[in-house]
């Protein structure tokens, strides 16, 4: 069976915070999403999430998704490049306010290398930091995107904990959609 190694890491202070630069375009903008939309949420999940295997939450229901959504707790902020969704970064404070986490981030496959991941986590690891935490912390792993850890690491998380575990074989990852990867 396959091994997947899962990286916690953390961060304990503003300061530690090291932001990637500014994309050059005018036309990228990061707005949050401030009312609760299971179809948005899904649909950024899946689209992000199809190429790494992200699948936890595709049997959940719109009513879990707005009992999820509508928590004072989660923040979604949505990046944009030339008004279409580009990626996502999703914030999840613990009910005691003292934990932030980073519980979903990523960019659409189109939009992967053109140096916009780095300025995305930046700019949500400074809106988890504005809700006030102690620490923020988020959790990869190796099915993730091949530069996930090493974006974590460069904008200041420092790794506390690693755990390898077995996993039934995944098969290939399922995509935004199903067919998502066929030819024309």
């Amino acid at each position: 069976m396959p091994i997947v190694t899962t990286t916690y890491l953390q961060s304990l202070s503003p300061a530690e915070l090291r932001r990637a630069p500014s994309p050059d375009a005018a036309d990228v903008a990061l707005r949050r999403a401030e009312v609760p939309s299971p179809a948005l949420s899904r649909f950024l999940y899946s689209a992000v999430g199809g190429d790494w295997y992200w699948r936890d939450r595709l049997s959940w229901s719109y009513a879990r998704w707005m009992d999820y959504l509508a928590q004072p707790t989660v923040q979604t902020w949505v990046l944009y490049v030339q008004g279409t969704p580009a990626g996502y970064i999703e914030l999840q404070a613990q009910q005691d306010g003292r934990d932030v986490e980073i519980v979903y981030f990523g960019l659409m496959r189109e939009f992967i290398g053109r140096r916009l991941g780095g300025w995305l986590l930046s700019e949500g690891i400074a809106r988890a930091w504005a809700m006030g935490p102690q620490r923020v912390w988020v959790h990869t792993c190796t099915l993730d995107g091949p530069h996930a850890l090493a974006n974590y690491q460069s904008r200041g998380l420092q790794i506390y904990k690693t755990e390898d575990r077995e996993v039934e074989d995944l098969g290939p990852p399922d995509g935004p959609w199903p067919g998502a990867d066929a030819a024309p």
